[in-house]
């Protein structure tokens, strides 16, 4: 059954105890806005505040009344979500039928006491229409009814919409935080170590693939780096080929790079090893000093960049990663 405690929430310590004053005051706006990174604890901490409110006995969820079994077993009839659809292979956004959906629901008496939630995730795929269909439920809500939205980033909402919730900024965990969730879910020490150390501070990207690929994929993105120096024709070739035409994979091969190269940059200044994000590869990365001046990482930091977010579009992947690679090696 679905956990409904604030306890296995990890972080966000002064956000929970925000949100655990308002409901024991009864003061909480009936628009909340959760901004922050994928996978750093947005939908968990909104979920156990969901199930609270559902509740109605005080800061937290009893776990024992008809509400809260109704909740753990994802059942409850007062509880709603909206989230992003995919029609064929367009991008999944949230429309304004979606929308209206939702609408029509809440207009309805609740079945329980409590009144109702929406969640609504990843509020920054509503489209134009969508949004501001939304913006007028918030402005004039029908009966007990608490939103709350999820986003990456609160300036990706019409400021409208922000201005009508209350904003609640969820950081990125730290490192040890997220190593001490996978140790607990069962990861071998090196595993967890190195899953948490690249995960950029997000529960949701370290277990998003086995660890086994993510070691793999670092050791090919070291080997990438120790040969920039010297890429011949052919090697940019078999790169090219090893790296294939799946975009997840190469987006994040590309993600690991602009982290490898920023560590050096990073080691180079004499900085803390606590902002490395490979710190099982810190000797190797101080090794390549030499071939490694400043100024060429700049370059190769802002090459990353900025073929990371065409790769996000281009259609001839494999056009594309070659082009990449050439201009990588061509950085003086």
């Amino acid at each position: 059954m679905m956990d409904i405690t604030w306890q296995k929430i990890l972080g966000h310590e002064e956000n929970i105890r925000e949100l655990r004053r308002g409901l024991k005051r009864g003061t909480l706006p009936h628009g909340l806005l959760f901004d922050g990174a994928s996978g750093v604890g947005k939908r968990k901490t909104a979920m156990t505040l969901a199930a609270a409110l559902l509740c109605g006995k005080g800061d937290e969820a009893c776990g024992r009344c008809p509400s809260c079994l109704a909740f753990q077993k994802e059942s409850h009839p007062d509880f709603l979500t909206v989230k992003p659809e995919a029609k064929g292979k367009a991008t999944p956004i949230i429309r304004i039928e979606d929308i209206r959906g939702m609408q029509s629901q809440i207009a309805t008496f609740p079945v329980m006491e409590q009144g109702r939630v929406v969640i609504i995730d990843d509020a920054q795929t509503m489209n134009a229409a969508a949004a501001n269909s939304l913006l007028k439920t918030l402005e004039e809500p029908v009966g007990k009814v608490t939103f709350i939205l999820l986003a990456d980033s609160r300036a990706s909402l019409l400021e409208t919409i922000v201005s009508r919730c209350n904003p609640m900024r969820f950081g990125i965990l730290t490192a040890e935080q997220v190593e001490k969730f996978l140790l607990e879910q069962g990861k071998p020490p090196e595993e967890a170590q190195i899953l948490a150390n690249l995960s950029g501070g997000s529960i949701g990207e370290a277990l998003s693939r086995p660890g086994e690929e993510v070691i793999k994929l670092q050791g090919d993105v070291f080997s990438y780096v120790k040969s920039l120096r010297r890429f011949s024709a052919k090697e940019l070739w078999q790169r090219s080929q090893a790296l294939g035409d799946k975009k997840e994979y190469i987006l994040t091969w590309l993600t690991y790079l602009y982290m490898m190269l920023r560590d050096i940059l990073i080691l180079q200044v004499g900085k803390s090893e606590e902002l490395i994000f490979h710190r099982n590869l810190t000797a190797q990365l101080q090794g390549l000093d030499a071939d490694f001046p400043p100024a060429r990482l700049f370059a190769w930091l802002k090459l990353v960049e900025e073929h990371h977010r065409r790769l996000g579009s281009n259609l001839n992947l494999r056009l594309a990663v070659e082009n990449f690679l050439v201009r990588m090696g061509e950085v003086k």
